[in-house]
């Protein structure tokens, strides 16, 4: 047992950054249940996300206060941005619970990481990066649609600013998209699939915002049409990315692979949500599709997962 236990404790601390996407994937799955009604299966996921989400924390304290040099090294890629993310995803979910006060502290504590670790990524941009470029965007996102989600409770006030991460998550998306190598389309190991997913949640972000009722006029129309716009592009690149993983297969698990499922997910999620806020019915139906997509991959990536922690040695090789 102690060698098992052993080894499964380094296989954990080897976890990348990358890792806290399993969270963000779980989490929108989740959400995307809510809003189809399966709520069993929705609660199910959220469980599972809460509890790596606590894991993951706790690690990430760890390697800070432990493992300061690795820490700051790690704090500079843009998958430690999926830190951001993950929280914000699970307040989403926590808040339609009705849970607002758990969801607040997780929007603040979401925002602190946002501005600490976005600092530190933007500083380390370069040309010819992968796919977890994107998640500059997707995380600044993610702000604005707890936010949206928040503004219920909290006031109109919470819907300005969360427009406002809006827009420079769009600005954010342009960035990375510049420095972006296209060619991850058919080498990229997972997280290439995130160029999408950026735009799948800048859509959600939309949507949430026009479900605040905050906006009326010019600026309503201008939010649905801008909307509707960054749903279309997400859905061009889910094309795209699909034709890349045929083109060239890439059927060995890798932990990256999390960064494919949370944009099949979000996309699925940002189609139901754009329907209700955007009144397209024939979305509602083909979010609802692509959401049990999302779910097979989600349960294919887990039992990848699953597959790679290390198990017991037999005892013959532990008397070696």
């Amino acid at each position: 047992m102690g060698i098992m236990n052993e080894r499964t404790a380094r296989w954990w601390a080897e976890l990348p950054p990358a890792a806290g996407a399993a969270v963000m994937a779980a989490g929108i799955i989740s959400v995307g249940f809510q809003l189809t009604g399966h709520e069993v299966l929705s609660r199910t996921l959220l469980a599972f996300a809460g509890a790596l989400w606590l894991l993951l924390a706790f690690d990430f304290a760890t390697r800070l206060l432990r493992s300061r040099r690795r820490w700051v090294t790690e704090a500079d890629t843009p998958p430690a941005l999926t830190a951001v993310a993950a929280t914000t995803v699970l307040g989403v979910r926590v808040a339609l619970l009705g849970w607002t006060t758990p969801a607040a502290v997780l929007l603040v504590v979401s925002a602190v990481l946002w501005a600490v670790l976005l600092t530190a990524v933007l500083r380390h941009l370069r040309a010819g990066m992968p796919g977890g470029v994107f998640l500059i965007c997707v995380a600044t996102e993610a702000l604005a649609v707890l936010g949206a989600a928040l503004t219920p409770s909290a006031g109109d006030w919470l819907a300005r600013t969360a427009l406002v991460f809006f827009l420079l998550g769009l600005l954010l998306y342009l960035a990375a998209l510049l420095r972006f190598d296209f060619r991850q389309v058919v080498e990229g190991a997972g997280d290439q699939w995130v160029a999408g997913g950026a735009m799948a949640i800048s859509a959600l972000a939309g949507s949430k915002l026009l479900a605040t009722g905050v906006w009326t006029g010019v600026t309503h129309t201008s939010l649905r049409n801008t909307t509707v716009f960054l749903l279309s592009v997400d859905l061009v690149w889910y094309v795209v990315l699909v034709v890349g993983e045929l083109l060239r297969p890439r059927l060995g698990y890798d932990v990256r692979r999390w960064a494919t499922v949370f944009p099949m997910g979000m996309t699925a999620t940002a189609c139901l949500s754009t329907s209700a806020a955007a009144a397209i019915v024939w979305l509602d139906g083909f979010g609802e599709a692509l959401l049990w997509i999302a779910s097979a991959a989600w349960v294919v990536t887990l039992v990848g997962t699953i597959r790679t922690i290390p198990r017991r040695r037999p005892a013959a090789a532990r008397g070696a």
